[in-house]
């Protein structure tokens, strides 16, 4: 077992390696890596992706990211290409393969088959000069000098290369786009963004209880009221106007005040003022309404009318926080 020291700069030596690598891939964002983005922008169809081993999990992952971010991609697993994959391939489709050397015998055969079809070939390669390299239309170069690997064997910093080109291409494409944060939440909307960008209160408040008594409700009715909804607040209404909101920290600052409970009211102990949000308006806006005035619930209204009630919590639940 190596001592802790040694561990630590095991991790550290990798991750400077790996960093080193990532960026001597600055030199190789050249005219082919603007031309494929050009390329890629103008085309018609998929952005087919494939390699074999550790590359082809990597060019899983950069599919996945081009779909996320509106460049359409798919993955195609470069073993499985020559045993009937290669029928996904259509005209208009773009081929990236991604290699390290370009020249393992998977890749020699795959290769000329991807040429084959006519389709631009892309060769996300480390040896510019290999049998890949060679047949590719345009190249993206992740040359780099060595494996983290002690023994320059199991890829590490090759893949971490290819993945941080990838990445380049992608926020080049969805760039060259205006791709926005709104057209990348109508991908992810089931995600915290897609919910900050189109959940709006009403959906919030219609879930919750809308508890509301007259202005002239006892204190024990005020009480009991706010038990019930557990959103720790009231509302006090006129038919549908709001009048006025009551919450439990009304109730305690009450019991400082009045010596008495006689004859106490709802009016007598409600805010006059409170703080309201139309039911159209964006659950992360009455987030920052909540935030700006530090208050736990937030009264919803429906062309000024009284409309239900969100509370901080309900924020929480929904990841908006």
């Amino acid at each position: 077992m190596k001592s802790k020291k040694s561990i630590i700069e095991a991790g550290i030596n990798t991750l400077q390696m790996e960093s080193q690598a990532i960026l001597g891939l600055v030199k190789h964002v050249n005219d082919d890596f603007a031309a494929i983005v050009e390329r890629i922008i103008a085309g018609k169809g998929r952005v087919i992706i494939t390699g074999i081993g550790k590359s082809a999990i990597i060019a899983q992952k950069i599919a996945a990211t081009f779909n996320s971010t509106g460049t359409p991609a798919s993955y195609m697993h470069g073993s499985d290409a020559v045993h009937g994959d290669l029928g996904m391939i259509q005209e208009n489709d773009i081929i990236i393969c991604i290699s390290k050397s370009g020249n393992t015998p998977e890749i020699k055969v795959l290769a000329p088959l991807l040429k084959q079809s006519g389709n631009l070939l892309i060769g996300m390669v480390g040896q510019v000069e290999s049998e890949l390299g060679r047949l590719s239309d345009l190249i993206l170069n992740t040359t780099v000098d060595k494996e983290a690997c002690p023994n320059n064997l199991a890829p590490t910093t090759s893949t971490t290369a290819q993945l941080a080109m990838g990445d380049a291409l992608a926020v080049s494409l969805l760039q060259a786009r205006d791709f926005n944060a709104a057209d990348f939440a109508r991908f992810h909307p089931g995600g915290t963004l897609g919910k900050r960008l189109f959940l709006k209160v009403s959906e919030i408040a219609e879930r919750n209880l809308k508890p509301y008594i007259s202005a002239d409700s006892s204190v024990k009715d005020v009480i009991i009221a706010i038990s019930k909804n557990r959103l720790g607040a009231v509302v006090v209404t006129s038919g549908d106007q709001i009048l006025g909101v009551i919450t439990d920290g009304d109730i305690r600052r009450m019991l400082e005040n009045y010596p008495s409970l006689n004859g106490i009211t709802a009016k007598d102990i409600m805010n006059r003022s409170p703080k309201t949000v139309d039911k159209d308006v964006l659950a992360s806006a009455a987030f920052e309404i909540i935030r700006k005035f530090n208050i736990t619930q937030l009264l919803v209204t429906d062309a000024d009318k009284y409309f239900g009630i969100v509370h901080l919590h309900d924020l929480l639940q929904e990841g908006l926080i």
